[in-house]
């Protein structure tokens, strides 16, 4: 546990989870200068104000919620009943969504995260993020591709006098076993644990006393990566955040370091200069000599470099951090669909990428789930039936596509009326054929539904021999009404 607390990987990782929280590196600025004797002394009287921008923040966001916009779910399968399974696990399961995008985030925040399975008291298959700065792999050898164990760990709670109590679990492919750690102190088994070592999974049945073991079979810990070195996404933007931070900060400094405007006094009639400046705090009167005077000097401060550098930043931080900026699209009326899915289409391909490695750690997901499932169901279903589809929703300019769709109705009510018009030379299945082509039916569907053109001719004719019989039954009748036709 110590060697991969102090190990690149997590340590940059704990720094992309503090960028993604607020707090950067401005936090820890100093201002510096060296005094009469040519010593470095921290300067504690000049303005020091240190604002962090979290970009990191916004940028996390949105890749999660652009992922996991679909509507339709993204766990896919032709087998209605399957489907309706699968469902029950992930696309309508509030709690595997809520748990799953936590994992995007801290993959993206930190670079890697965790997935971990366990049965809930429903005895049904069920999935949690772990923090993956409580992670550790243990392998037998380092060559080894898998690993051996993983040791899990938290901070359970903080007691009086900041002691510290964590928590840790060490798992294999059978069995977790339990222990307990004050501060820094001994760690020692958990004896809070009735069984330790547990099995994966422990249950009894009704009416029976009797306590049932089972395991997984694997260890339960399912690694999502943000790439292959499992690098935060803060890496290619840092140094920009950076910047950025600093030149607003520094502008922050310079407008409170040069609000107050300096007095030019002359010819001053009084004791010392602290009777002036208490004069000029409260009775906004000084006096002074016949050749005396006051001038006011103001400093303007050059934030018009500052202000460039800034906008800079800002667009390179998107850019870079492959994010949507918004700033651009404020007026959605005068932005086109194009432009709007121009805009897209860095956060596009970032999530594009990031949908690979999940799918590969999705994969895993279901081969247990469809494990569960076949057991429970006496199905046969297999992981290779099921795919998975990310659906993404994108903002669009509302007007432009109701022009767009006036247009396409217009463009079909005039296919529609030209089809019509060569009735007469058309015959009655091609006249159909082309009308379902034109709002997009299937016509062999519907075609036995349709009725039969002679008979409706026949009906027609019927119907009229009626209404005429009707109306000459009408002008004969007098002083009544007629009788109703059958």
């Amino acid at each position: 546990m110590e060697e991969d607390n102090a190990s690149r990987k997590k340590q940059f990782a704990r720094k992309g989870q503090a960028y993604y929280d607020g707090d950067h590196d401005i936090k820890d600025y100093r201002l510096f200068y060296y005094n009469d004797d040519g010593e470095l002394v921290e300067d504690k009287t000049r303005s020091n104000v240190k604002i962090a921008h979290p970009f990191f923040t916004e940028l996390v966001d949105q890749a999660v919620q652009y992922i996991l916009s679909g509507e339709d779910g993204f766990v896919r399968t032709d087998d209605p009943a399957l489907q309706n399974e699968l469902d029950k696990y992930f696309n309508r399961n509030e709690d595997f969504i809520a748990e799953l995008s936590e994992a995007l985030t801290g993959c993206q925040a930190k670079g890697f995260e965790y997935m971990f399975a366990y049965r809930n008291k429903e005895d049904m298959l069920s999935f949690m993020c772990a923090d993956s700065v409580g992670v550790v792999e243990v392998r037998e050898k380092d060559t080894d591709d898998g690993c051996a164990y993983v040791i899990y760990w938290c901070i359970d709670r903080i007691d009086k006098g900041e002691k510290t109590i964590k928590r840790i679990q060490v798992w294999d492919s059978e069995k977790v076993c339990y222990y307990v750690q004050s501060d820094e102190g001994e760690i020692t088994p958990d004896e809070s644990e009735k069984i330790n070592p547990k099995p994966h999974v422990t249950y009894q049945k009704k009416g029976d006393k009797a306590i049932y073991y089972k395991d997984f079979g694997i260890i339960p810990f399912f690694r999502l990566d943000n790439n292959k070195k499992q690098f935060s996404s803060l890496k290619t933007v840092k140094d920009l955040i950076d910047d950025y931070d600093l030149m607003a900060s520094s502008l922050s400094n310079n407008l409170i370091d040069f609000d107050t405007p300096i007095h030019v006094v002359k010819g001053f009639q009084g004791d010392d200069l602290g009777e002036l400046q208490q004069n000029l705090k409260t009775k906004k009167i000084i006096g002074v000599d016949e050749d005396g005077g006051v001038e006011v000097h103001t400093v303007d401060v050059p934030y018009q470099a500052r202000e460039a550098k800034l906008n800079l930043d800002e667009k390179n931080i998107y850019r870079f951090g492959m994010g949507l900026n918004t700033a651009g699209l404020k007026d959605t009326n005068a932005t086109t669909n194009i432009a709007i899915k121009s805009a897209y289409s860095l956060l596009d391909l970032k999530c594009s990428k990031l949908e690979i490695k999940l799918k590969q750690m999705l994969r895993k997901l279901v081969k247990l789930v469809i494990n569960e499932i076949n057991e429970k169901k006496k199905t046969a279903y297999q992981a290779s039936q099921v795919c998975f589809e990310f659906g993404h929703e994108v903002m669009s300019n509302e007007q432009e596509n109701a022009q767009i769709a006036l247009s396409n109705a217009q463009e079909q009510q005039t296919r529609i009326n030209t089809l019509l018009s060569l009735a007469a030379q058309l015959d009655n299945e091609t006249l159909m054929k082309n009308i379902c082509d034109v709002l997009d039916i299937n016509y062999e569907e519907i075609k036995d539904k349709l009725p039969d053109p002679d008979e409706a001719d026949k009906n027609l004719s019927k119907a009229q021999n009626i209404l005429d019989g009707v109306k000459a039954d009408d002008e004969g009748t007098e002083g009544g009404a007629p009788e109703p036709a059958e």
